[in-house]
């Protein structure tokens, strides 16, 4: 089932050097586990609620594939280069599939 990693980043001007390498890095980083870039540091049309920051979002094959690449050395070694300058939230969301349909997780919920 395809998995997305999503960040919600509130990077903060002047762009530092190393938040640049990191950039310069990262997609080698997730490529090897079938990663692309689906959406990449968009400030995005919030229409409920508040804008939380800018996000980013990143297609794996599954779950497996998303978790092993956040524990990869090669990811592992670039993200201080991020993670030190700019705060933000990183979240791993299992897709569903292409007949998914919404009612019969109601219907399920309503017989609970």
């Amino acid at each position: 089932m395809t998995a997305y990693a999503i960040a919600v980043l509130r990077p903060t001007p002047p762009v530092h050097p190393d938040v640049l390498e990191y950039i310069e890095r990262v997609q080698g980083t997730f490529e090897p586990y079938g990663g692309r870039f689906l959406s990449h540091g968009k400030p995005g049309e919030w229409v409920e609620g508040e804008r939380l920051g800018d996000l980013v979002v990143v297609g794996f094959p599954d779950l497996a594939h998303a978790h092993d690449w956040y524990a990869s050395p090669a990811y592992q070694e670039i993200l201080p280069l991020r993670a030190d300058h700019i705060p933000g939230e990183l979240v791993f969301l299992e897709g569903v599939p292409a007949d998914y349909d919404a009612s019969r997780t109601a219907a399920v919920m309503r017989s609970a």
